[in-house]
């Protein structure tokens, strides 16, 4: 009888925890919000351990479609409830067509870099378009924009083995973001400092046939940097993108970085800029996403993870984690983007 008992009570124990978890696990189910993303970040969002600690400390699940920064802004918002570009500048482009959003905030940061075959880096530094200090190299705007502006071949400095001109292979910039900003960076660099609306005019010619020099252009940062890894140096010698790519490159294929990192190298345009990844809330509910993507672990996953520099992660402190040589632990030589009013004199003159 007491046995009888016992099993009953057992039994009656489960229905009520069954019952709870019910009644509480429903009303805890995961709210999702959807919205558009720059290709570079997907590695975070898609990360199981972002993805498994936003779900569980904030209760919400982040769904995307990819599209460029610039393309997201004037895409279809409807039934989205962010856009996550990668620029302050498509923020500015944001509030000009359509206001101020419900929130907005600056989530990660990563500078412009560029991406060269050993062979390629080795011929700058002696040609002195580029330099070393503190086993970075850092790559002179001016000298680069004067050799892709005048056609000078490969094997005018040194490398009689490519074919062609020197070029930098980037995103299209009324498209994508990390084109959009080496074309703010070129512009900068032709006006000797920061373009606005009263210098930026006179540069417009030189900044166009530069991008004709450089040829056809991908639309998605990540589809242009799995092309420079995968195609080698006859095809593309030499890429602008972000720092953070190469970064979460070698921490997610740590085989394959040891097989190919001799052969590549991390140069820093002098002055380079800064991608700012703004998250921008279109509702309320989007806003959410902000509060669970600066959380302290997330901002910390994307760093140690993804290369993303976040504040207080990101610093002196952690860049041989990586295994990759020439990381600078500081980013210094940096320079603002033209303001939104400006790139789009830019983008238009680039269409």
């Amino acid at each position: 009888m007491k046995a009888k008992l016992a099993g009953l009570g057992i039994l009656l124990l489960v229905i009520l925890l069954a019952a709870v978890y019910t009644m509480f696990g429903r009303s805890r189910t995961a709210a999702e919000i959807s919205g558009y993303v720059g290709g570079e970040k997907i590695g975070l969002l898609e990360d199981e351990e972002v993805r498994n600690l936003i779900q569980r400390k904030y209760h919400l699940k982040i769904d995307y479609s990819r599209a460029g920064s610039i393309e997201m802004v004037t895409a279809d918002h409807t039934g989205m409830d962010f856009l996550f570009p990668s620029s302050q500048t498509a923020l500015e482009l944001y509030e000009t067509q359509f206001g101020n959003p419900v929130k907005s905030e600056i989530v990660l940061n990563t500078p412009i870099v560029l991406y060269a075959r050993a062979p390629v880096a080795e011929a700058l530094l002696r040609e002195g378009t580029a330099w070393e200090e503190n086993g970075v190299c850092y790559v002179d705007m001016e000298k680069l924009a004067g050799c892709i502006e005048n056609g000078t071949a490969w094997s005018e400095i040194g490398l009689p083995e490519l074919y062609g001109n020197v070029t930098v292979s980037t995103t299209d910039p009324t498209k994508s973001n990390s084109g959009n900003m080496f074309a703010g960076l070129l512009a900068n660099t032709l006006c000797g400092g920061t373009a606005d609306e009263t210098t930026v005019e006179a540069v417009l010619p030189r900044l166009q046939t530069i991008f004709r020099n450089l040829g056809y252009m991908e639309s998605s940062s990540s589809d242009l940097f799995d092309q420079f890894l995968k195609t080698g140096i006859g095809a593309k010698p030499m890429i602008a993108g972000y720092e953070n790519q190469i970064l979460e490159f070698a921490v997610e294929n740590p085989e394959t970085w040891e097989q190919v990192k001799e052969d590549i190298r991390i140069m820093y345009p002098s002055p380079t800029v800064w991608s700012s990844h703004v998250f921008i809330a279109l509702d309320e509910q989007g806003a959410a996403g902000i509060d669970a993507l600066m959380d302290e672990e997330v901002q910390k996953m994307a760093w140690d993870r993804h290369g993303f520099r976040t504040g207080i992660n990101g610093s002196a402190s952690g860049t041989e984690q990586f295994g990759v040589d020439g990381v600078a632990d500081e980013v210094t030589r940096v320079m603002n983007m033209p303001d939104a009013d400006t790139m789009e004199c830019i983008i238009e003159a680039l269409q």
